[in-house]
């Protein structure tokens, strides 16, 4: 191994300039009009309208390939045990929404389906989510509060909330903001929109999901403890809810918070339980779904409703709802959060979607999964769903236990029809306590994110800061305003980088044509007479003029401080000439009668006096070469800048030359009016040494003509 690092090679060429490289590869100037591109777009073949349509339905391309058996048996048994975990995640999710527990059971049934024929991914789980139900409970109870339901009892002489018109107009809120976010998602892709989510970093998403986390958990407590806070809305509402979380715990119902710590403590067990037996069980225990059936046997029996006054789920319908067109009238209200969740939503599903993909060697569509989730939401909207995403835990169950492909979601669906159909109502004595359990023990795995701190402080610091940020922002601002602060944090720390890059000083390695930079390598030498620098950054607008001063501060040329002193030099010599002139004229018209050649004479003597063109300073370089391969793309700012610095150090005698330009660049710098006819493609090099060679060619025939010149 070590004798094939060590092989050497050996290549004899001319030094090539850009000049030479486009007419050696024959570089091509045809490029396609925006016309045609147009015209091509929309050309219909057989083969394209067949693309396009396996593409738009992609059940369509996989399904009649299905094979029973291999996949049945895997799907059908992560199926079940995925739809069995929706069931409980479903309703308590539904309590983050702020909505009826039934509508979670709904939301994990439509979306689901539609997916099954849109989606491209094989493995994620989609359906409630404790993020984006949040979200849907900020909106669904800002507005519509409490305090807009408030109804008088004659019999307790008291007012209190009528639940039933309060909840009716909760999932009209819950249904128009899910099927605005759907209608959002299936325009951007539509429009091919689904590189957006590469702007959600991935220290951003874990930063903003654990944030996230920390809204569920507070928006759950008055469920632990039996009280009623009122509602806070807008920034700083989460530390407002705290405060009277702790001023109304000394009246905390003692017969929930019973129910609270035996079912937080029975999950936890149960599934440390299921953790240690992972290896030896075929399918993990369904945990949640026997603590439902649990309290709800509990709670039956022992009448907590009644006798302790513990919060039920209450009344669950059965059957499915019929289709509702949403109000339009609360779209405009709602846009905001609706965008907000469509970006959420998509982002949280196609990073894990990603992950699946590589781990089992297949492609996602981004921009099909942006019109798959959509059409769930939107179509899912009509039928009074709230906004759906992929869960960690579902699909980490669903992958675990054998799901192959998006039949296991389908299947869960079909648990879920069984149970809104026939057996929903048997759930109706369930505690809220406990679903806000399950929640809280769900949680932990965002919880465990807190983690990435110390390992982001270990690899970037930058991801970490930007983690922090976002944390910190989602907490303070709520969910939706805390996404649009973080992604504009994340956006200036990127500006920041470009702003502050590393400008370094490149010196060859002895022997090679690698050039590495000086305060990096102990061993690199510096070329005689020549100057390379290098920027790690791109060359725009932003830090134009830092470059240009970095360049002077590592050269140690105080450009402006040497043309200023040549111009005053420059200004001098013409005032003297002047002044000579007019000499002559004066003494021409005293004395006609001398020669010409005297007054001539006179002036030789004066102006002899200052030497603009003197010798260039032996400390100077004779050349610059500004190594451009970190640069993808050059604005009108970033070739000015070029521009006159090669002009600027010309002036002086230094010759400034690029190296490295990718095409791109070098398209800028044409378009930018940076060649002319002192400026050519013949001061662009292909490779850093080439231009080394080049310059100290240069130099050296320089150096012949100056030594023939004095001899």
């Amino acid at each position: 191994m070590a004798e094939m690092r060590r092989r050497g090679y050996s290549i004899h060429r001319e030094i090539l300039d850009e000049e030479a490289v486009e007419e050696m590869a024959e570089k091509s100037h045809s490029k396609t009009s925006l016309c045609d591109k147009v015209k091509n777009s929309m050309r219909c073949s057989g083969p394209r309208v067949k693309s396009c349509l396996l593409g738009s339905f992609p059940v369509v391309s996989w399904l009649p390939r299905y094979s029973i058996r291999e996949n049945a048996l895997g799907d059908l048994i992560s199926g079940i045990s995925v739809g069995i975990m929706q069931l409980p995640q479903g309703m308590a999710y539904a309590l983050l929404a702020s909505v009826p527990a039934v509508f979670g059971l709904y939301s994990s049934f439509y979306p689901v389906l539609i997916y099954f024929i849109f989606g491209t991914s094989k493995h994620i789980s989609v359906g409630t989510y404790a993020v984006m139900s949040v979200m849907i409970g900020g909106v669904t109870e800002r507005l519509a509060p409490d305090s807009e339901f408030m109804k008088w009892d004659n019999e307790t002489n008291s007012s209190e909330v009528d639940t039933f018109t309060r909840d009716a107009e909760r999932v009209k809120i819950a249904a128009a903001v899910t099927f605005l976010s759907g209608i959002f998602q299936i325009v951007l892709g539509l429009v091919q929109f689904g590189f957006v989510v590469t702007y959600l970093s991935d220290p951003l998403v874990r930063g903003y999901t654990t944030g996230a986390a920390i809204h569920v958990i507070v928006s759950q407590l008055k469920y632990t403890f039996g009280i009623s806070p009122m509602r806070h809305s807008g920034p700083f509402s989460l530390l407002y809810t705290v405060v009277e979380v702790c001023y109304l715990i000394p009246e905390t119902n003692i017969g929930t918070l019973v129910v609270s710590i035996v079912a937080i403590v029975g999950l936890i067990l149960a599934k440390e339980l299921n953790a240690y037996l992972s290896k030896k069980l075929p399918v993990p225990i369904p945990v949640e779904l026997l603590g439902v059936v649990i309290a709800t046997v509990v709670s039956w029996q022992a009448n907590l409703k009644g006798k302790y006054d513990v919060d039920v789920v209450g009344v669950i319908p059965s059957g499915l709802q019929p289709p509702v067109f949403p109000d339009a009238s609360l779209f405009s209200q709602v846009i905001g959060d609706a965008f907000a969740l469509a970006v959420v939503g998509y982002g949280i599903a196609i990073s894990l979607g990603r992950i699946f993909a590589l781990k089992y060697g297949y492609k996602v569509d981004s921009n099909q999964e942006l019109i798959a989730l959509g059409l769930s939401n939107s179509i899912g909207g009509i039928f009074q769903c709230f906004a759906i995403s992929c869960s960690m835990s579902r699909t980490m169950v669903q992958e675990s236990t054998g799901g192959k492909t998006q039949v296991a979601g389908a299947l869960s669906a079909m648990v879920i029809l069984f149970i809104a159909l026939w057996i929903g109502v048997l759930f109706e004595d369930l505690p809220k306590a406990v679903l806000a359990a399950i929640i809280y023990v769900n949680l932990h795995g965002m919880m465990k994110q807190f983690m990435d701190i110390p390992a982001l402080w270990k690899s970037n610091r930058v991801d970490m800061v930007i983690w922090v940020v976002t944390f910190i922002l989602t907490v303070l601002f709520n969910p939706d305003m805390g996404l649009a602060a973080a992604i504009g944090f994340s956006m200036l720390t990127v500006i920041f980088r470009t702003q502050l890059p590393k400008y370094s000083l490149l010196g060859q390695v002895p022997g090679t044509d690698i050039y590495r930079p000086e305060e990096d390598y102990s061993q690199v030498k510096k070329v005689p007479g020549v100057l390379i620098f290098r920027s790690s950054a791109t060359l725009y607008f932003a830090n134009a003029e830092m470059y240009q001063d970095a360049l002077g501060e590592k050269s140690g040329i105080d450009i402006t401080k040497i043309l200023s002193a040549k111009k005053k030099l420059e200004a001098k010599r013409k005032r003297h000439e002047q002044k000579i002139a007019k000499k002559a004229k004066k003494a021409a018209k005293k004395n006609k009668t001398n020669t010409e050649g005297e007054p001539e004479g006179e002036e030789q003597k004066d102006v002899a006096v200052i030497e603009v063109d003197a010798e260039p300073d032996p400390s100077l370089p004779r050349a610059i070469i500004l190594d451009l391969s970190p640069v993808n793309f050059l604005d009108t700012v970033g070739v000015k800048t070029l521009r006159s610095i090669v002009r600027d150090y010309g002036e002086i005698g230094i010759k400034v030359v690029l190296a490295c330009c990718q095409t791109g660049v070098v398209d800028n710098l044409q378009t930018g009016g940076f060649f002319n006819d002192k400026v050519t493609k013949s001061c662009l090099f292909s490779s850093v040494h080439d231009a080394v060679l080049h310059c100290q060619s240069t130099i050296k025939h320089c150096y012949d003509e100056s030594t023939s010149t004095h001899f």
